[in-house]
């Protein structure tokens, strides 16, 4: 597996935002799909959102008008943009890497806590 390494998450409010990144190692070639799976207590793990190399993005219904997918295929980096947070969003955060070759690469997991 290639090395993926997420940063961002953290204890934020009720409606506020949170930037999650998440960069791949090695070559951009063969990167398809990167995306965003998350796991709340007690819960399984949801594919939340993903982006193809194009840019085309698909979201959960629970996120939509939301959350924001990026990428930037120069530096293997996907981007969570996170705004008017709610509880429900609690999770950790994996992202994941699809590489033609190399099959799923996945991050580390980063804790997002919505609360007051």
């Amino acid at each position: 597996q290639v090395p993926v390494v997420e940063s961002g998450g953290g204890l934020v409010q009720p409606g506020g935002s949170l930037r999650l990144s998440c960069a791949a190692s090695g070559s951009t070639f063969g990167i398809t799909f990167m995306g965003w799976y998350r796991q709340a207590p007690g819960k399984e793990r949801e594919l939340v959102a993903r982006i193809t190399r194009d840019g085309i993005t698909n979201y959960v219904d629970s996120i939509k008008d939301r959350f924001t997918n990026s990428r930037d295929n120069a530096k293997n980096t996907v981007y969570l943009q996170m705004n008017s947070l709610k509880p429900e969003d609690t999770a950790v955060y994996y992202c994941y890497v699809d590489r033609l070759v190399a099959g799923r690469s996945w991050g580390q997991g980063t804790q997002v806590t919505v609360s007051s």
